[in-house]
Formats: structure tokens, C-alpha cells, sequence
């Protein structure tokens, strides 16, 4: 199959533009980059003026946008008044992306301490439905998903497995993967071809159903990892795994279209540098 569309933006404000966040989107359609995920992962601090002027701004220049929510979440927490904190951050992640026109807010589900896989996925399911039910009906949502994202320690949440659980049953969830993430929790295994990242893709297609990875929500850049998982993000340069060819590779094999969000200390210069390679795989995007 060929590639479908991708679409490239960095995590953040681009590191080279030195003007407002405001300014993002002419920036990144200027320099050739048409996505961008607003970070959010101290606080959802963005006014809805801002967010609505941000939409605006990205919709003019053609780039797609998402919101990474806050890092402090944590849906399985031993303390209640944690989850119902983890829940009202999740809300106000999905007013502003709304608000935004953004379509989906990326998180960490949360741990499994002392429960077991199981039942912290369950709970963080339960916490998913808190949030939709404070949240409204999911009817009066327009165009926004909840992404639990897959994670690079191993004590969090956040397995592929994890993911799939979660989002067969929860509603309006499509699955977030972050390769680099993947790379680090299984110890430097994963991936070790081509196939290893088709089997992924193909598993969420085959079970949460096409509309949950259109587009498939991918971020990437290599990393450094311990004997818990994730370490340290670093640069495409740098000698670290993944590899980001056999990811590319995949995506045309599977012919799937995707936002690939560079989460690379160089951010945007290496969504740039992701985005050269899949037009040698894939001919120009």
C-alpha cells in the first residue's frame, strides 16, 4: 500500500519561533510542518479567547491541532480526591481543546501501584466514564477524543494492551502511541523490524475499529531508558533507539494516515528531519 496522509508538528511551542504561541501555526506552515500539539502538561492555563484565536490561526495555515493534558493524572490512585483531581484536569483538557478546535486530548492513564494490570485498568476506566459524565453527553461533543497514550515506564499504565482495553470501553477514545515510549518500557526490544509496528497498528484497527486511527495519533523521538523504562528523550541524531525509518516503513506498508508528533529536544528541526525521511519512503506528502 502507499502512504496515507501524515502530517508532522512538534510538542509545543516550536523551538525557533520567538514571537507568541499565537504565532505557531504561520511559523510551522512557513518552514513546511502541518500539526501541533499544545502543551498543556503543567496546567491547563489557556484562555478560551487565546484557544479560540489559536484554532483560528491553525485552521488558516492548514495545521492540525491536539493538547497534551497535564501530567498530574493519575485515574488509578489509591485516593479518591486524586482521581476526582486527575478527572477535573481531563475536563478542562477537553473544554480547551474544544475550544481550540483541537481533536484529541493526549494522557497518561495513571499506575498500576498496588492493584495489579487489571484492576487499574479498570479503574481507569471508571475514571474515563467521570470525566465524560462531567464532561456532558458525548452526543454534544463535537470532533473530540480522549487518547490514553502508551507509556514509557513500567509501572505505569499505558501498555498497547492497556490502551486497546481501555478504549473498548470507554466512548470516544482513540489510541495514542508513542513509539519511543514502547521502545523504552519493553527494555530496548521493541521494535525490531517493520512487522513489530504493523502488528500494533493492525491490532487497533482490528479491535477499536478504523475511526479510532483516523488519523492514528503517534508521537516519536529516540530515548535513553533504565531498568523502569523511560529515562530522557533525545534527538534523532543521537544513538539511541527507535528507529524511525521502521516506523515509516509501516505506516506505507499499512497505507494508514497519521500525526506524527515530534516530542524530540529539538522539536520541530526533528519533525522536519522525521518528515525528509517518510518522503524518501513514501515519495513527497
Amino acid at each position: 500500500m502507499g502512504c496515507g496522509n501524515l502530517r508532522f508538528g512538534p510538542a509545543g511551542k516550536p523551538i525557533d519561533l520567538k514571537g507568541d504561541m499565537l504565532d505557531a501555526p504561520s511559523f510551522l506552515r512557513n518552514i513546511g510542518l502541518n500539526a501541533m500539539e499544545y502543551e498543556a502538561v503543567r496546567g491547563v492555563n489557556i484562555s478560551k479567547e487565546k484557544a479560540e484565536r489559536l484554532g483560528a490561526f491553525a485552521r488558516e495555515n492548514d495545521v492540525v491541532l491536539s493538547l497534551h493534558a497535564p501530567y498530574y493524572i493519575n485515574l488509578s490512585a489509591v485516593e479518591n480526591e486524586k482521581v476526582e483531581s486527575s478527572v477535573k484536569r481531563l475536563v478542562d483538557s477537553l473544554k480547551a481543546t474544544q475550544w481550540m478546535g483541537g481533536y484529541v486530548v493526549v494522557f497518561h492513564p495513571g499506575y498500576y501501584l498496588e492493584w495489579g494490570i487489571k484492576e487499574a485498568v479498570s479503574r481507569v476506566i471508571h475514571g474515563i466514564n467521570m470525566v465524560w459524565d462531567r464532561f456532558g453527553e458525548v452526543s454534544n461533543v463535537k470532533n473530540v477524543w480522549l487518547g490514553p497514550e502508551t507509556t514509557g515506564k513500567t509501572k505505569q499504565v499505558g501498555s498497547v494492551e492497556d490502551v486497546i482495553e481501555i478504549c473498548s470501553n470507554v466512548e470516544k477514545c482513540r489510541p495514542v502511541v508513542d513509539w519511543a515510549h514502547l521502545h523504552a518500557r519493553s527494555l530496548g526490544r521493541f521494535p525490531q523490524d517493520v512487522g513489530d509496528v504493523v502488528k500494533v497498528i493492525e491490532a487497533f484497527e482490528k479491535r477499536l475499529g478504523k475511526e479510532a486511527i483516523n488519523p492514528l495519533h503517534t508521537h516519536f523521538s529516540k530515548i535513553e531508558y533504565t531498568r523502569g523504562g523511560e529515562k530522557e528523550h533525545h534527538t534523532l541524531d543521537e544513538n539511541y533507539g527507535p528507529d524511525f525509518r521502521l516506523v515509516c516503513e509501516a505506516y506505507r506498508e499499512v497505507g494508514v494516515s497519521a500525526v506524527i508528533i515530534s516530542e524530540s529536544p529539538i522539536l520541530e528541526r526533528d519533525a522536519l528531519k522525521m518528515k525528509g525521511i517518510c518522503e524518501e519512503i513514501c515519495g513527497m506528502l
